[in-house]
């Protein structure tokens, strides 16, 4: 999923660009939200860690 938000943004970044280029204000607030949306979702990702296996605590066996 982190190699898909990766591809997005790049091509998210390089449209911005060319809005940029072409004074498209409208299309460059656009592309903004989706990059703060695309970012917060990337946090959200790293934020669920495999906690791994748990653990069941001895109970004087």
């Amino acid at each position: 999923m982190l190699r898909r938000l990766d591809e997005l943004e790049a091509d998210l970044v390089q449209r911005r660009d060319h809005a940029t280029l072409n004074g498209w204000k409208g299309e460059i607030e656009g592309i903004d939200l989706t990059l703060t949306f695309l970012r917060s979702k990337r946090t959200q990702t790293h934020r669920a860690v495999s906690l791994g296996m748990p653990t069941i605590p001895d109970r004087g066996r």
